[in-house]
């Protein structure tokens, strides 16, 4: 009985809502042409678009061939305000677009070409690559230094042979750009020393100019907090002081961005309640904290525990605020909670935001009310706020989730007639349910014609997709290409490879790929270490148990040997013991005599 009436409250506060918010929008449909799908479809406005493309990929609604096979997944946070899929070094790394960047002439564009090229020929030879590097003749620009540091970040020692190179070259000194770059690969790879060395590099000496900015501990402090070492996060922040950097609120709110970016939300709480006299409390503080748990651990009960301790207080809930909690109920489905605070907060005279319309636009559309997400969005933009690509992607992913093909290809045609151009998640979302690699490659090459590059992401998702289906020759397919576009392979990717292949009984190539991995000196995932160090110790046993059986069957061999002649001749001995004894007689005047 209690469920009953539950669920007809939740329906009566979503009437109330229908009824307040949405709106049926009755408009004239315009047509016009799909470049990724190929279909037509309708929009409230006319906006030219000049199609380069006039292909159709068919999605059809049916059964995945997929299995049960759990690989492992790097630990992403779903969020709807930071939908560009970057990656980790989006703020520390400008040179960390797979894209890469906008380079000025075709002679950067040449040089950067030549330069690739001599590091896949050299390989792990770095003295041989040193030397090619002296001979190539290239022109080092910091164009072109960024660019190739952006396709080597995955291997470090490549990165800072080029770097060291680069940097005696005539005519040419590393800039902040340069230097950031190469520290945040140096973090990422957990080469603290080496990158401390650079730091102290930039102060320049008496001499030179001091190149180090709050930015640049900014970075080791995010790559300290991305391996979970909170205490040389905290130091470094303290070392400010040491550079004669000017700490106030601002810079220890980055602080705590960086310690929940990586779900280090605890230490982070901590450390704001622990400095709450240098540091006073303020709304942005606790939004900081409060982000972490709803949308970097996705816990609304330590979410609402911090929203009452903010009322305890008396911190005033902001926008920002609301938006945290209704994003972490979206993605949790609770559909109830989030239409309820968005009631509230229109109570309290807090105008909802973006990112507000994209968290309810999102549960909407999971709980498959799509035409009131639909409506949303429209009143959305009748109070001056335009949706963007994170707004579609809101709708998109859902709806691809639950295998509405339709209805997400014609949201995905409204944001294009829009003028809104599709991002990485965008296309993930439909890579999702292709069903064959005819499907998935074609759809890789719309979104290349697009201007959308593939992620490691992106690759990462396929290489899972074609590992469960046992394709592995798309599988190596893929992973040559990451080299070939300049992607390049991190952790996740040789994880992902490394469960797809031992998961599907390729444990020799498996292992191949893990001793690469280690070669590169990226740390293995705790569960693949111990499962291929099991398969190896495994594997060593019954070899050793095969060779005592080869040694013991040679022994058996040499034995039957050695009894089949003993036997031999025994057998003969008897032969010779079993004939008759034969002797001749001869006569001789006329007596019987024995032959002699």
């Amino acid at each position: 009985m209690w469920r009953v009436r539950f669920t007809r409250s939740k329906l009566y506060v979503f009437s109330i809502f229908a009824n307040t918010h949405l709106k049926a929008m009755h408009l004239k449909p315009t047509q016009y042409q799909n470049p990724i799908f190929g279909t037509v479809g309708t929009t409230t406005k006319t906006i030219a678009i000049t199609n380069p493309l006039n292909i159709c990929f068919p999605f059809q609604l049916s059964s995945f061939c997929t299995s049960n096979i759990d690989f492992p997944s790097e630990s992403k946070v779903e969020t709807f305000d930071n939908d560009d899929d970057n990656g980790e070094d989006s703020e520390d790394f400008d040179g960390n677009s797979v894209n890469g960047l906008s380079l000025s002439n075709e002679g950067v564009t040449q040089d950067v070409k030549v330069i690739m090229d001599l590091i896949h020929e050299t390989g792990s030879n770095y003295v041989e690559m040193k030397n090619k590097l002296e001979q190539c003749g290239v022109k080092v620009s910091s164009e072109l230094v960024v660019e190739v540091l952006s396709r080597v970040r995955n291997d470090w020692e490549v990165a800072f042979t080029f770097f060291s190179w680069a940097g005696k070259q005539p005519n040419y000194a590393h800039s902040l750009r340069e230097y950031h770059s190469m520290i945040s690969i140096l973090g990422k790879m957990r080469k603290f020393d080496t990158a401390w060395a650079l730091i102290d590099e930039m102060r320049g000496g008496r001499a030179g100019p001091c190149l180090v900015t709050p930015q640049t501990l900014l970075i080791m402090i995010r790559r300290y907090c991305a391996v979970h070492d909170v205490g040389r996060a905290i130091n470094t922040f303290y070392a400010y002081k040491k550079f004669k950097f000017v700490v106030g609120i601002e810079e220890f709110q980055s602080l705590l961005s960086a310690l929940c970016r990586y779900k280090n939300v605890q230490d982070a709480e901590h450390l704001m309640f622990c400095n709450r006299d240098v540091f006073p409390f303020n709304t942005k503080s606790f939004n900081i904290i409060l982000n972490g748990w709803c949308n970097m651990i996705g816990s609304p009960r330590e979410a609402e525990r911090v929203w009452r301790e903010m009322s305890k207080r008396g911190v005033r809930h902001d926008v920002v605020s609301y938006s945290s909690v209704m994003t972490c109920y979206s993605k949790s489905s609770n559909l109830y909670k989030v239409l309820k605070l968005f009631s509230q907060m229109k109570l309290m005279g807090i105008e909802p935001d973006r990112k507000v319309y994209n968290a309810v636009i999102h549960a909407l559309a999971k709980a498959r009310h799509v035409k009131e997400a639909i409506n949303l969005l429209k009143t959305m933009e009748e109070k001056g706020i335009a949706p963007t690509v994170v707004t579609y992607n809101s709708l998109i992913k859902p709806l691809c989730k639950a295998l509405k093909i339709d209805e997400a290809r014609q949201v995905f045609d409204e944001m294009l007639q829009r003028g809104l151009s599709p991002t990485i998640p965008t296309y993930h979302a439909f890579f999702r349910i292709t069903r064959n690699g005819e499907e998935v490659f074609e759809l890789l090459e719309k979104m290349r014609n697009m201007g959308c590059q593939p992620s490691n992401d992106t690759y990462i998702l396929l290489i899972r997709k074609f590992s469960r289906w046992c394709q592995f020759d798309n599988v190596f397919k893929l992973w040559n290409e990451m080299t070939e576009k300049g992607v390049g392979h991190d952790r996740s990717s040789y994880i992902v490879l490394i469960h797809g292949l031992f998961l599907n009984g390729k444990l020799d190539e498996a292992y191949k790929y893990y001793m690469e991995m280690k070669e590169k000196q990226l740390l293995p995932e705790p569960r693949t270490d111990e499962m291929l160090k099991t398969w190896v110790s495994s594997k060593q046993l019954a070899e050793r148990k095969m060779a005592d059986l080869k040694n013991n069957q040679l022994l058996d061999n040499q034995l039957d040997n050695q009894i089949r002649v003993e036997s031999k001749k025994f057998d003969q001995e008897k032969d010779f013991l079993k004939q008759p004894e034969t002797r001749r007689v001869v006569r001789e005047r006329g007596f019987s005599f024995w032959e002699q």
